[in-house]
């Protein structure tokens, strides 16, 4: 007779699958593909089972790319075993129809690629209609969480709106990747083909890939057509022999140059000989400090790491790709070191900060390296509050499927044996999550403005500011970003750049300069030592890395340097977390892009542009960021239930079909 009662587990690899096992303490009774115990089974998949057929397998006259095929948009959607792994799909399946299973367990990726692969293997296995479904939902592998996942389970029709939008996901991929891939080739495969010297040549789009691939090549043309311009600033020394400061001058509506056509752009003069002119105007005159402001400023640390984020940060420390970092952190998952890394919150929720202290106390007992250790005694020694609740980092709105990536405090065991650039990575994750229980850095800051009076009511004016650090605060675990090569836009919209040197000596002077500034009251009249010419030039926008283009996509096609204005306006990007990296790597591996292993700078190459040229040519919205933004938010609508997926998959068969209309016709 069968015994009734037994509880299936199907992970989405073998890795994690034994995890679940030391959790329930099943040791015993290893299968051919599974696990059982008395009251559990355990099995895996091994990443995707089953996937979309070709067209071919429709009808085989489909094989063929011909224009009176298209476009293929099929009514009954067709799935396929994959045959590399149909002898696990057949474990899987046998153990999805046992009669003795009385509850199933989707414990895939949470995520909705990770529900994507379970609900196909559900769709073509058909499990055993009695059994309960499930869906258990982690943020990371350690036992506690592996327990609090199956035990509060919820029924797995509450994640319904997740999987349509998963099988969305991929249908507009498929269609727009099948059907523009056969139509542009069919029309400008020849073409291309001269172009590149080869004897046939295909043509790749993608929803996501063609974009990225406009956003490299758009950003090289802009650097390739760019022209320096010369400009010439006023720099005014002021003060005392053993006292004096410098200020730069700015075109106000009090200055004698207010919008004068002689000025490149309120700091500075087209011509060398307009400034020279401009600075024998201003001898003999006198020089009244106008403003004077004294503060203290706060800084706090910035959010936690989501994974664009972390991806950016490893491409700039230690020359990574966004897939290699994804690949280290998926890792160091799976170690049970950190979080769920496919996120994209950077910050906790309010369950997790209550919880905190386990983190801490975890990272306080098991990590052996000195410098973590220096920084948790100083946490303890000066009693630095670890009660997140009302901070900038606990906030469950900006949460929907997981919280910022964070080390757990367990998996230490693991640690010694990874390789070095993993536990690089890992203490980069540690360092950024301790400094948010650090005080804010503060600093003083003097912003000062001076008026050179001159004839006909006339003021010019100059300013200077002077920062000085006097608590580091979290930048003791943080160490201040390099500023050079920061960029500063100009009126004209163009970008001029000024050496560290410089951005030093205006943002972050140093404390005998402040002292300087400190002792001046306002309506002082202080001496004019002299005038200077300083030459500047305008310089192109830099190019995307392989990181800094991820933090683009994430922003919709902009890449934001400022961190605060960053998390601002964040919506709906361009892929998701999950799947920007492997964008970058195919792009690479079919050589539309080159990326310089040793900078990690992304170049077009010349197939990557002519296909440029060919998409902008025809069907130039799928270089648009906004539009691929628009359909990722349209996939995300329907997972939170704001749309239902047949109005999804009626405007994307109407945009399919519309843009075959117009191309054939213009054929």
């Amino acid at each position: 007779m069968i015994a009734l009662g037994k509880k299936l587990i199907i992970t989405e690899k073998p890795s994690v699958a034994m995890e679940f096992a030391k959790a329930l303490k099943i040791t015993t009774n290893r299968k051919n593909g599974y696990l059982e115990s008395n009251d559990w089974i355990i099995t895996w998949c091994v990443g995707h089972l089953v996937t979309m057929s070709y067209p071919e397998k429709y009808d085989e006259k489909l094989k063929f790319w011909r224009l009176d095929t298209l476009p293929f948009i099929p009514k009954e959607w067709k799935y396929e075993i994959i045959p590399q792994v149909q002898k696990q799909f057949n474990i899987v399946q046998q153990l999805l129809q046992r009669e003795d299973v009385e509850e199933i367990y989707n414990a895939g990726d949470s995520g909705r690629e990770g529900e994507y692969i379970q609900r196909l293997v559900f769709m073509m296995a058909k499990p055993n209609p009695k059994a309960k479904m499930k869906r258990v939902w982690i943020d990371s592998q350690t036992e506690e969480e592996i327990l609090r996942g199956i035990r509060e389970a919820k029924d797995m029709s509450e994640y319904d709106s997740l999987s349509d939008s998963a099988y969305l996901r991929a249908k507009e991929d498929y269609l727009i990747g099948i059907n523009f891939s056969r139509l542009l080739s069919i029309i400008f495969g020849r073409r291309l083909a001269q172009n590149i010297h080869e004897d046939r040549a295909s043509i790749s789009v993608g929803r996501v890939m063609t974009c990225v691939l406009g956003m490299v090549v758009s950003r090289e043309r802009e650097i390739r057509n760019f022209v320096k311009t010369k400009y010439y600033k006023i720099i005014g020394e002021f003060g005392e022999e053993s006292s004096s400061f410098k200020a730069d001058w700015k075109a106000t509506e009090k200055s004698s140059m207010w919008e004068s056509p002689k000025l490149y752009n309120e700091t500075g003069f087209k011509k060398e000989k307009d400034a020279k002119e401009f600075i024998l105007s201003l001898s003999n005159k006198k020089a009244i400090i106008t403003e004077l402001k004294k503060s203290k400023q706060k800084e706090n640390a910035p959010l936690l790491f989501n994974l664009a984020e972390i991806q950016n940060e490893c491409t700039k420390r230690f020359k990574i790709k966004p897939d290699e970092t994804l690949e280290i952190i998926q890792n160091l998952y799976e170690k049970k070191l950190v979080t769920y890394p496919r996120t994209d919150a950077r910050v906790l929720s309010t369950a997790v900060s209550k919880e905190i202290n386990k983190n801490l106390n975890g990272i306080a007992k098991g990590c052996k390296d000195e410098e973590i250790q220096g920084y948790i005694k100083k946490m303890v020694d000066e009693k630095y509050s670890t009660n997140l609740t009302k901070t900038k980092y606990v906030n469950d709105s900006k949460i929907t499927d997981h919280y910022a990536i964070i080390p757990t405090g367990q998996g230490y065991e693991n640690y010694n044996a990874l390789p070095q650039l993993q536990k690089d990575i890992y203490l980069v994750i540690v360092k950024r999550f301790l400094a948010i229980f650090y005080p804010p850095a503060e600093y003083n800051k003097i912003q000062l403005t001076i008026e050179v009076e001159m004839d006909n009511n006339k003021k010019e004016t100059f300013t200077t500011s002077g920062r000085v650090c006097i608590n580091q605060g979290f930048l003791e675990i943080l160490k201040p970003v390099d500023k050079e090569n920061k960029k500063k836009k100009s009126t004209n919209g163009e970008q001029a750049v000024e050496s560290k040197k410089e951005e030093n000596q205006k943002d972050e002077n140093k404390p005998t300069d402040l002292e300087i500034l400190r002792k001046l009251k306002k309506g002082q009249e202080v001496l004019i030592k002299n005038f200077e010419i300083k030459e500047a030039e305008t310089s192109p926008p830099n190019r995307y890395n392989s990181g800094s283009i991820i933090l683009a996509m994430e922003n919709a096609g902009k890449l934001i340097e400022e961190e605060e204005l960053r998390e601002q306006i964040k919506g709906a990007g361009i892929g998701t977390s999950a799947t920007r990296g492997e964008i970058i790597k195919k792009l690479e591996k079919i050589n539309y892009i080159e990326i310089n292993n040793k900078t990690q700078i992304i170049t077009p190459s010349q197939k990557g542009e002519y296909i440029y040229d060919i998409v902008m040519q025809s069907m130039p919205d799928m270089l648009n960021p906004k539009l691929t933004a628009s359909w990722e938010k349209g996939l995300d609508m329907v997972a939170k239930k704001e749309i239902k997926p047949d109005e999804f998959m009626t405007k994307l068969e109407n945009y399919i079909n519309n843009k075959f209309d117009k191309l054939v016709i213009k054929r």
